[in-house]
């Protein structure tokens, strides 16, 4: 959320913002209300005031002078309330309006409308050149006999699966992989296992709620499930003051996640890339209120990543978003996409965030600096690692024409085999 005065001295700057983001707002009708907001609770203290200096005059009063003064007093209230009422509405639009200002997009996010408008910043390792023609992870995955997407659906509905034997080792090596790398080369990251059931106010503070919530599963105890470790990571110093000399703060948060995919329609409609259910180690980072501080650590969790990847052996891009592929309270945001060698393009495995102090303000998240001047840390998030997602380059990567999968280095310690041999000729249970 932005502040209120940064919106309305810098008005055409926020604009510029929306219209950059694609994002709808009536910015000149949230400064109108304010106008309004602004008149009223001035109304209303005084009209308070004047209340409370009547009730004590009337007790004072001549018994002559009672009844009308009691007169007086009477219409006080009822204006009173009037005011309080109309503040009310007013304030209701205000918080509603307030909600769906974006952030300003960094001078360096590109123009555009979506993903395909992303610009490639570099790229690592050189994709394989195969001797056959490389099959997919969902030929693969049948081929060992690792998912049963039939089964899913009729246990989970669309986008169900169920991965078995190798499938499920191979996402726990990459768990234990994951987190071993962070233990030696990045200890300072606090690792969490945070829940996924999570209540409104930290969906809102996050920029999840109101505008995603098409995207997000609701329970009848007005709980959500969330789509990132992200939402109860920051959640969990929701309203809160930091100590300054503990900043930054870096977390390793790990979580089941659900996603409705309800802006997806027709894409990725089998297999790994895009389910409802899946399992995410997530990095987020409070940091001081410095744009140059955000910057650093958001090439610091971004490297992050790509050390992952290149451990892994995984050839990838690194893309900046473009202003129309940025969520409301991004400033900047980098995609990671991995080599999938059956489309012969990248697809994305990490996403790399920063928001100042967007869901700080709106979570009350604060610390007080050197000078003793309370302010608002600053956010930033980036994923670790996605599974089942991160199955789908990895297999398609590693595989041989007989549709063995040789298992990368980096998760030979966590597995029992180097390669893994395919079982088509095995029939299923």
């Amino acid at each position: 959320m932005l502040d209120i005065k940064f919106i309305r001295d810098n008005l055409t700057v926020v604009k510029e913002g929306a219209r950059k983001k694609g994002i709808k707002v009536d910015l000149d009708r949230l400064v109108a209300l304010d106008d309004e907001r602004r008149t009223l609770t001035q109304e209303v203290n005084e009209l308070r005031a004047q209340q409370k200096a009547e009730s004590e005059g009337i007790q004072n009063a001549d018994p002559t002078q009672r009844a009308q003064r009691l007169e007086a007093l009477r219409a006080l209230k009822e204006r009173l309330q009037r005011s309080e009422e109309r503040l009310q509405e007013v304030m209701r639009e205000w918080r509603l309006l307030m909600l769906q200002v974006p952030n300003i997009p960094d001078v360096s996010v590109p123009e555009g409308e979506s993903d395909a408008d992303n610009v490639e910043v570099r790229q690592w390792g050189e994709p394989r050149e195969f001797a056959f023609q490389p099959r997919s992870h969902i030929e693969l995955l049948e081929m060992h006999r690792s998912a049963d997407f039939e089964r899913g659906a009729k246990v989970a509905g669309f986008r169900g699966y169920f991965l078995e034997d190798a499938m499920v080792r191979l996402s726990v090596a990459l768990w234990q992989f994951v987190w071993d790398h962070f233990r030696e080369h990045h200890p300072e990251y606090r690792l969490m296992m945070v829940p996924s059931l999570v209540r409104k106010e930290p969906f809102f503070g996050t920029g999840y709620l109101p505008q995603g919530e098409e995207d997000l599963y609701k329970t009848q105890d007005d709980l959500y499930l969330a789509g990132t470790a992200e939402v109860a990571m920051m959640g969990y110093f929701m309203d809160e003051v930091l100590d300054h000399d503990a900043l930054p703060m870096k977390f390793l948060a790990f979580s089941p996640c659900f996603r409705r995919e309800a802006g997806s329609h027709g894409k990725d409609t089998k297999g790994l890339v895009r389910v409802h259910e899946f399992y995410k180690l997530e990095q987020v980072i409070l940091c001081e209120a410095s744009h140059e501080t955000s910057v650093r650590f958001h090439e610091e969790l971004t490297a992050n990543a790509e050390e992952l990847l290149q451990a892994l052996g995984l050839p990838y891009r690194v893309v900046v978003n473009c202003g129309g592929d940025l969520g409301l309270g991004q400033v900047k945001k980098y995609d990671i996409e991995a080599w999938v060698p059956s489309e012969g393009r990248y697809r994305e495995t990490h996403s790399s965030s920063y928001f100042h102090d967007f869901q700080t303000r709106r979570l009350n998240i604060r610390y007080r600096d050197a000078d003793g001047k309370m302010r608002y840390a600053h956010s930033l998030n980036n994923t670790a690692l996605a599974t089942p997602r991160m199955l789908v380059p990895l297999l398609e990567n590693y595989q041989e024409a007989d549709g063995s999968i040789v298992v990368p280095k980096a998760l030979q310690p966590y597995m029992d085999a180097e390669v893994l041999r395919p079982r088509s000729t095995q029939k299923r249970a």
